[in-house]
C-alpha cells in the first residue's frame, strides 16, 4: 500500500505530478479542494457547514476539514492506498492524520516536497496568470502567496522530516523528469 502526501509551493506542478504519480501507482488522488467541493455540491451536512464559511470568504475551521479527510479516507476506493494534496496545513491537522490513519492501523509512507527556485515560480506564475486572463496576480500577489505558503507549511513539512518521511524533489523541469525524480525518490525506500 502507499500512502502519501504532496507539498509544493503555488506554480510547483502539485497537481499534475500529483495526477501522474497516481496513475503510475494505482492510487487515488485525493485533493482537499475536491472534498469540498464535492461535499458542498452533494449537500452533506459537513458541505453545508462548510459553504456557510467559504461564502463569508473565512477558511473553513480544522474541526470541519479534519471530519471531510476522515471521511474521504474511508472509503473504499483508497484502500490501495493515496496521494493527498492540500492536507494537512498545520500541525493540529497532522495529528488528526495520524489519529484516522492510526485508526486503520495505517501509517503515511512519505511526503514528497516539491521544490523549486522562488524567480522562477513567479516567472510561471504570472505567465499563467497572463494566459488565464488573471489581471490579479501581480508578481506582488504571487510573491505574497508564495510567503503564506512557506510560513503555513513549514511546521508540517518539519514534523514529517523528523519522522525522515520528506522525499524532496526538484519540481523544475519536463514533466516526465520531475515525474521519474518523484518516483525514484519513493522507490528509494522501499
Amino acid at each position: 500500500m502507499t500512502r502519501l502526501l504532496i507539498v509544493g509551493p503555488p506554480g510547483s506542478g502539485k497537481g499534475t505530478q500529483a495526477a501522474r504519480i497516481t496513475d503510475s501507482l494505482g492510487v487515488v488522488a485525493i485533493s482537499t479542494g475536491d472534498i469540498f467541493r464535492a461535499n458542498v455540491k452533494e449537500m452533506t451536512p459537513l458541505g453545508v457547514e462548510a459553504k456557510q464559511y467559504m461564502d463569508a470568504g473565512d477558511y473553513v475551521p480544522d474541526s470541519v476539514t479534519n471530519a471531510m479527510v476522515r471521511d474521504r479516507l474511508a472509503q473504499s476506493d483508497v484502500a490501495e492506498g493515496f496521494l493527498l494534496d492540500g492536507y494537512p496545513r498545520t500541525v493540529a491537522q497532522v495529528a488528526e492524520l495520524d489519529d484516522i490513519l492510526a485508526s486503520n492501523g495505517q501509517n503515511l509512507d512519505a511526503v514528497v516536497l516539491l521544490t523549486a527556485d522562488e524567480d522562477e515560480l513567479v516567472a510561471r506564475l504570472l505567465k499563467r496568470a497572463q494566459i488565464e486572463g488573471r489581471a490579479d496576480d501581480t508578481e506582488d500577489v504571487i510573491r505574497h502567496r508564495l510567503s503564506v505558503y512557506r510560513e503555513q507549511t513549514q511546521d508540517v513539512v518539519a514534523a514529517y522530516r523528523e519522522r525522515g518521511l520528506v522525499r524532496e524533489v526538484d519540481g523544475l523541469g519536463e514533466l516526465e523528469d520531475v515525474t521519474s525524480r518523484i518516483l525514484t525518490a519513493l522507490r528509494q525506500d522501499a
